[in-house]
């Protein structure tokens, strides 16, 4: 018999979703055919904006890969348009990329088309470089202007202008972001939460002009965008301009079709358009009593009523979503819920502390919580919500209700104990609607152990990501889980079909040199790669061809390009190297000296034994690191932070060996080394072990007759016991083992591959082999290593021969200076 024929226009989040939710109920019923306008496969849209920033990759927001459609016998026809629906026929015609007509028959059609960004009609929104913040495309665009032009304009100060500001930011833009609102977010935040959001914008680093109104993008002799006027006469330099002024539903194609649109495509409570009943509309693009929802929660919501349809239940219905907003701007978080504006009829009990970052609102009518608006501190935002849902009075608890759920009788949750104090029934993820209970039973049911599998059997956290910190509380205490696991033999990302393995072997065998060239010969589906695909490409032909392939700056991720580690806040963190562990009057004077001097607000030492300057701000970075006159600690890299070693056998009566000694030597000998990831070495004096050698991607421990040598340690979440290597008699053999093992992993790990899941992957047996065994080889891989690091520079010194773009560090007030003589701000 014949499967009757599902249609589904658009591949965006919201319609996914409901193919899931379909699939689970009716997984036989349907020929599936999928129509999506971009060539990818289901992503996070929710997520650009850390891959913008250089804090994801478009790999890690994919939610459903290619093989996932393979898997449920969806046929997805990825980067076409659909250009009519003849109604009476039921069939959808498209094109394809490359033009070709496509028609499909359906017995039922799905309309998920979202939305489309609103672009100001105003002269010039058609110039080069004026860019919409939507989708993958735009994202990438935004990453390729910021490595080669300086002043960017966002127009919006809602919540996907100021990412798409913070991002461009962080990718060293000088960014004015135009608001035409006497408030950044209005939408979800008041006043107060406003301008507190903007002050901690302003400091760190952004530029905002409130209230002004634009009139005109300009070109300059390229024929790019060079400026943007507004209407009060001023004008400031852009040669990026991002509109991010708001949505619409698109609801061209419905239109085109008949179907009735009113701020959306109309749906009845079943999801279905009161046009046609064969036709169920879902997501961005369905108007449902009148609204059309933005966020993902009510929009999933929508997605279980028409799955229950489609599997031919029919009871479900949809009756509207009351909504709560929690977010992170730019690591500030943010909650707003109900009325959080209050009014006349309204009461409200307010804490501010804007020394602390912290401020609470909240809305009461009669005797109810209507209404929450959070800065800084967002904690019980879902306790806020469940009060505000559920309408309990609230008066019995009226005098401790800004406190906190902790305060309210035996209910207390504190930091990393709150997924244990909660209930079985209450709700993780808001955006998926998914429990604490639900949550620990996959994990144990499906013996889940890592974050990625946790989203993948129940969704938790799989959105907005707001609730990523609970659910792996949940899998520590539940799993003891671990979020770094070893990659899997699949794509490097969704750019190719390539392994990583097949990419290392490409670049060997066929003497490649660059990232274009690996592209081409390679034959990637996306021509240029992407922050996923790069920065492994990149580490590869250095590691392969030191000397000969080039590095590509842009090719690595944000911490590397600036050469120091972003904080939360913006600021940087700067670890200068002490070898071994050891230091000087003289260092920590200038130290001392550079932390006054700059204002730097935290000085901690860190478990390596290094001394840790924390909040410096970027355009200090260059003079910080001249003062210290100290070398790069590489504690942002890819690469050798530390060598942590306790003092040995020169001071302890309990040592046996010079760990001090040993540990500055193979410091010395490696530390400009980068690597698929982090590694870091401890030495101990003595079986007691005080430098933790036992957790270190190699740890060197002192015993009587010598030295002992331990690789693939872990000190992360899940910790890993290192493994037995070798005994060696002398401090030069120690050198040579290590420098070996440290560059069979550069030559055979996978990019991100923490050497624990190497060795997993290759076994113990393969490494001592090479590095023990066979001494010729040994010395081989010794030797290459010392070639490799011969001359390699100090980038916090070397910026010319280092490759650093010294444009990033141009201090704040200089560009703004820059920028004001040509302009007034807008009143």
């Amino acid at each position: 018999m014949k499967k009757p024929r599902l249609v589904m226009i658009g591949n965006g989040m919201a319609g996914v979703r409901t193919l899931e939710e379909l699939l689970k109920l009716a997984p036989e019923l349907y020929e599936i055919t999928v129509f999506g306008a971009e060539p990818h496969p289901n992503y996070n849209r929710i997520l650009l904006s850390p891959v913008l920033a250089g804090e994801q990759t478009l790999d890690e927001i994919i939610l459903n890969d290619w093989s996932w459609y393979e898997d449920n016998a969806i046929a997805l026809h990825a980067g076409c348009t659909v250009t009519s629906v003849d109604r009476a026929r039921r069939v959808v015609h498209a094109v394809n990329a490359a033009g070709e007509p496509i028609s499909t028959e359906y017995d039922r059609l799905l309309m998920a088309t979202g939305s489309k960004p609103f672009i100001l009609p105003v002269p010039g929104k058609d110039l080069p470089g004026v860019l919409a913040y939507r989708d993958i495309a735009d994202t990438q665009a935004m990453i390729d202007a910021a490595a080669q032009y300086r002043h960017a304009v966002v127009i919006g100060g809602g919540l996907l202008g100021l990412e798409a500001a913070n991002g461009l930011m962080k990718r060293g833009m000088q960014v004015t972001v135009v608001h035409v609102s006497p408030t950044l977010m209005e939408r979800q935040l008041d006043e107060t939460a406003g301008r507190l959001l903007q002050k901690s914008l302003e400091a760190r680093g952004l530029r905002f002009l409130i209230g002004a109104q634009t009139q005109e993008l300009a070109a300059g002799p390229d024929g790019r965008v060079a400026a943007v006027k507004f209407k009060d006469g001023s004008e400031v330099p852009a040669e990026l301009v991002v509109m991010a002024v708001g949505i619409r539903p698109n609801t061209e194609l419905a239109e085109a079709m008949r179907l009735h649109v009113n701020r959306g495509i109309v749906v009845s409570d079943t999801m279905q358009t009161v046009t046609d009943g064969r036709i169920y509309a879902v997501g961005e693009c369905a108007a449902h009593r009148g609204i059309a929802y933005g966020l993902v929660a009510p929009l999933f919501e929508q997605g279980k009523v028409v799955a229950n349809h489609l599997a031919e239940f029919g009871i479900g219905r949809y009756q509207g979503s009351l909504t709560s907003t929690k977010l992170k701007v730019t690591g500030i978080d943010l909650f707003s819920a109900g009325n959080f504006a209050g009014g006349a009829d309204t009461e409200e009990i307010v804490l501010s502390d804007p020394f602390a970052g912290v401020y609470k609102k909240l809305v009461i009518q009669d005797d109810k919580l209507v209404g929450a608006c959070l800065y800084g501190d967002t904690v019980d935002g879902s306790w806020y919500f469940k009060l505000l849902r559920e309408g309990r009075s609230v008066a019995d608890i009226r005098e401790r209700l800004m406190f906190g759920e902790s305060n309210i009788g035996d209910t207390g949750h504190e930091g990393n104990t709150k997924a244990a104090a909660m209930a079985d029934s209450d709700e993780v993820c808001g955006c998926n609607g998914v429990t604490k209970g639900a949550i620990c039973k996959a994990i144990k049911d499906k013996g889940l152990f890592t974050l990625e599998e946790v989203r993948k059997h129940t969704k938790a956290s799989a959105s907005c990501g707001s609730c990523t910190g609970l659910v792996e509380q949940l899998i520590m205490f539940t799993a003891g889980g671990d979020y770094s696991a070893s990659p899997k033999l699949k794509p490097m990302c969704t750019c190719t079909d390539h392994g990583h393995q097949a990419v290392r072997d490409a670049i060997r065998q066929h003497h490649l040199l660059s990232v274009p060239a690996v592209l081409r010969f390679m034959e990637w589906k996306t021509p240029d790669g992407c922050p996923s695909c790069r920065p492994a490409i990149n580490y590869y032909l250095l590691s392969t061809w030191p000397k000969e392939a080039q590095d590509d700056p842009q090719s690595r991720f944000i911490n590397e390009r600036s050469h120091a580690n972003i904080q939360k806040d913006g600021s940087y963190s700067v670890i200068p190297r002490m070898w071994g562990g050891e230091t000087t009057a003289d260092e920590l004077r200038r130290i001392a000296d550079a932390v006054d001097k700059y204002k730097i607000p935290t000085v901690k030492v860190t478990g390596g034994q290094r001394i840790d300057l924390l909040g410096v701000k970027k355009e200090d970075l260059q003079a910080v690191w001249r003062d210290i006159g100290m070398p790069s600690g590489h504690a942002y890299a890819k690469a050798l932070r530390t060598v942590k070693t306790c003092v040995g056998s020169e001071w302890c009566r309990m040592g046996t060996q010079d760990s001090t000694q040993m540990g500055k030597d193979l410091e010395r000998a490696m530390w400009r080394m980068y690597a698929p990831h982090k590694v870091k070495f401890a030495v101990s004096g003595c079986p007691r072990n005080c430098a933790e050698s036992g957790i270190k991607d190699v740890g060197v421990i002192g015993v009587d007759s010598g030295w002992e040598v331990y690789v693939g340690g872990n000190g992360g979440i899940k910790t890993e016991v290192a493994q037995f290597l070798v005994k060696l008699k002398t401090a030069d053999e120690v050198l040579e083992h290590t420098g070996a093992f440290m560059q069979l992993y550069r030559e055979e790990g996978w990019y991100l591959e923490r050497t624990v899941h190497y060795i997993a992957r290759v076994g113990l047996e393969h490494v001592r082999q090479r590095v023990v065994e066979d001494a010729e080889g040994r010395r081989a891989l010794w030797e290459r290593l010392q070639f490799a690091l011969d001359g390699e520079p100090d980038p916090w010194f070397e910026f010319d021969k280092a490759r650093v773009d010294v444009r990033q560090f141009t201090p704040v007030a200089q560009a703004q200076a820059v920028a004001e003589e040509a302009c007034v701000p807008a009143k």
